[in-house]
């Protein structure tokens, strides 16, 4: 294959009691099924609030088994539950192995390797890392295979946390410890990334659309496909829009395209709590 064209989603909060997120998904695959990409990713957060909505994971598997293309999926922090922080408040609902389990059931497994014109690409769980989960030591043992396995090969990696909002070293601050990997597994995951040719690090979770390079390393953030967050709940560092990323992967080079499916709307999350309440 000399050309791959993939197209990543994310974040889609999906859940049978919030229509206008269901619209903005079927916004989504009638644009997906105009493309016929590939493979499309979703890097997380497929349910709006599965640890205590369980039926919100199965209404977005349901939705996703309907895609007309092959489908990929990585748990976010609202499938499986988040990452404990060494600073900053303990999330209400931390990462679990049941949850874990849970979501492999419906959408298969959380991690995985796939080659395609001439590329290798990895998916992480990143909801696991710093858990102390017997399956956080495992997959980190598994990466190191895979790395080791790539012979050369640039590397595109998906997680739904992006590493960090800057650089590897920014300041561990309690908003970066929920937003990001958190450290200690960021700085190992990084050491462990530069044995390798990455060039992408493709990552949703803060719903905001941003596309900067560090140490020549593409770090590219999905937006959102469901809602967007207001100003006074989060601040602005990239762009605050619904929307999906598509790429295009020819041997040792890639091409990204940022945008919005045709129809979908941004839902303010603010609007969408209080309907829903």
């Amino acid at each position: 294959m000399s050309e791959f064209r993939l197209t990543q989603i994310s974040d889609t909060h999906l859940a049978r009691r919030l229509p206008d997120l269901t619209g903005n998904f079927h916004r989504l695959s009638e644009h997906i099924d105009a493309r016929r990409p590939d493979l499309v990713i979703n890097s997380g957060d497929l349910a709006f609030d599965a640890p205590t909505s369980p039926d919100d994971l199965e209404f977005a598997r349901s939705l996703h088994a309907a895609l007309p293309v092959p489908c990929r999926c990585l748990p976010g922090n609202h499938d499986i539950g988040d990452n404990p922080t060494s600073l900053g408040p303990v999330p209400p609902q931390l990462a679990t192995e049941q949850r874990r389990q849970t979501f492999m059931a419906a959408f298969g497994e959380d991690r995985w390797r796939f080659e395609a014109a001439g590329w290798c690409f990895i998916g992480l769980n990143s909801l696991v890392m710093n858990t102390g989960l017997p399956s956080e030591a495992e997959q980190f043992d598994w990466l190191a295979a895979q790395l080791a396995g790539t012979n050369g090969r640039p590397v595109a990696l998906f997680l739904h946390k992006p590493l960090f909002v800057n650089a590897p070293g920014d300041p561990e601050l309690a908003a970066s410890a929920i937003r990001y990997v958190p450290m200690p597994a960021r700085s190992r995951l990084v050491e462990m990334l530069g044995s390798v040719d990455l060039r992408l690090v493709a990552s949703g979770h803060v719903h905001q659309r941003r596309d900067f390079t560090w140490s020549r390393v593409r770090q590219i953030w999905a937006p959102s496909a469901g809602f967007v967050i207001s100003d006074k709940r989060q601040e602005v560092i990239g762009i605050k829009e619904v929307g999906l990323v598509e790429y295009r992967f020819q041997p040792n080079s890639f091409e990204v395209r940022h945008l919005r499916a045709p129809g979908q709307v941004d839902v303010d999350l603010d609007s969408l709590l209080a309907a829903s309440s």
